[in-house]
């Protein structure tokens, strides 16, 4: 491989796929037999357990799972989360079925899995994509659990993206848009970078965000609320809206909640039907929708000096040439949409050693904390300011955690891309220095076990 001086074959390997299994299944609903296909393809064991989601999406194939599966253990072994990649997918429109129906469906899959060895806290560990939610989780560990009753001490950590009662961890739902931010703090904070027209932060700068699902909805929030950006666009399947101020996002969320659709949103001006969103002016260009956003066709037409993919392969091989050769900068999806996974991993652990995150620590901290503060009081003889006292004084809940947690990872992982583009100036953009720090994980990894 170009870049990367690996022994003769290993190459290969990395790249194979190791095993993709078919599953065929049938299930009596609404007095007939239906009968479904679904896929779980593990791409790499040089680490195990195995981890990917599982999609519900009418146009699944086993090529998209197992193209999904490398760049799960691409995406693994670049955070370095110690897990194997792994996905699955089951060709069903989760719109056409009841609840009820649903749920029928997706325990009868989880058997299927679990004959097959393809779910289980050691060995495959799945989690939600699209399609698929904590509701689905929470199905197939209860399922797992049924059939594995000598395993019942780790069933939960079969899958992770749970409900927090069935196990889940605080932050899960918010993980992957939390971690988009942190991508772009890392690049901007970073001196080595290009900045964002000249500035080293996102205040006042305008945002398009393209899909407003989990991540879409979590990256404009905190982006919005928390680091002063003005989400100018949200464009979705049936259209787009704009306001040039700054859309207010949570509102926009309880609006898309109540009508089904963001067009129609009483902050904004709607553009039903309309599918130039993501080309409107803007600094920066958020995809957290499906794959090959931004193509050959539009590309000429993004305005945006960065884009910031948080959805999985949202700008093609051409497009990104294309922009690239425009001077635009491009954080990839390998290293952005990592958040998800990362705090999986967090789940998974806390469902292994059965203690929530902080449990130990929490009141210890908060008297600790209670003393500094005594002691600066006593010592400047004023009181510690009201504003700042409970959150100095808070010992640390979960949700804490988990993003402090997420954001050294992020912020560490953006270190070492960093790093290699310096050390190596041939690497000419972020995506390829991702991935040849990750694919030097692997290389690592297999030539530890003798492979």
């Amino acid at each position: 491989m170009t870049f990367l001086d690996l022994p003769e074959g290993l190459s290969e390997r990395i790249m194979q796929c190791n095993s993709t299994y078919t599953v065929r299944f049938g299930v009596r609903l609404r007095g007939r037999m239906y009968s479904f296909i679904g896929w779980r393809s593990v791409h790499s064991e040089h680490c195990e357990p195995v981890k990917g989601g599982i999609r519900y999406a009418s146009n699944a194939d086993a090529e998209e799972v197992e193209a999904l599966a490398a760049l799960m253990t691409l995406k693994c072994s670049l955070v370095d989360v110690p897990f194997g990649g792994s996905k699955g997918a089951l060709k069903i429109d989760p719109r056409e079925w009841t609840a009820q129906e649903l749920e029928r469906i997706t325990r009868r899959f989880t058997q299927e899995l679990n004959k097959r060895g393809l779910i289980g806290p050691g060995v495959n560990v799945p989690a939600p994509d699209i399609g698929t939610g904590e509701r689905e989780m929470a199905w197939m560990m209860d399922e797992f659990r049924r059939a594995n009753p000598t395993d019942v001490i780790n069933a939960r950590a079969c899958v992770t993206g749970k409900p927090l009662s069935k196990g889940g961890i605080a932050g899960r739902t918010e993980a992957t848009g939390r971690g988009v931010q942190f991508a772009i703090q890392s690049y901007l904070r970073d001196p080595r970078t290009a900045g964002l027209n000249g500035k080293r932060d996102l205040k006042g700068t305008a945002v398009i965000v393209q899909g407003f699902g989990n991540v879409g909805y979590h990256a404009a929030k905190f982006l919005s609320e928390e680091d002063g950006a003005r989400v100018t666009v949200v464009a979705e399947r049936d259209g787009y809206i704009a306001n040039a101020d700054g859309l207010a996002i949570e509102a926009l969320k309880q609006h898309q909640i109540k009508t089904g659709s963001i067009l129609g949103f009483v902050g904004a001006t709607s553009f039903p039907g309309d599918m130039t969103g993501i080309e409107q002016p803007c600094d920066v260009v958020i995809p957290a929708a499906m794959e090959n956003a931004i193509h050959a066709g539009n590309a000429k037409r993004i305005e945006a000096n960065l884009v910031v993919e948080a959805a999985n392969g949202p700008v093609t091989f051409e497009a990104d040439k294309v922009l690239r050769a425009r001077g635009v900068t491009i954080l990839p999806d390998l290293y952005v949409n990592a958040g998800g996974v990362v705090v999986s991993y967090f789940e998974w652990v806390k469902n292994l050693t059965h203690i929530p995150f902080g449990l130990m620590e929490r009141r210890r901290r908060e008297r600790r904390n209670q003393t500094i503060a005594a002691a600066l009081e006593r010592m400047t003889g004023k009181d510690f300011p009201a504003d700042m006292r409970e959150e100095f004084l808070e010992g640390g809940a979960e949700i804490d955690l988990v993003r402090s947690g997420l954001e050294d990872v992020m912020r560490s992982t953006w270190g070492r891309i960093a790093d290699l583009m310096e050390q190596q100036p041939e690497l000419a953009d972020y995506r390829t220095a991702a991935y040849v720090a990750s694919i030097r994980q692997i290389a690592d990894a297999y030539e530890a076990i003798g492979i």
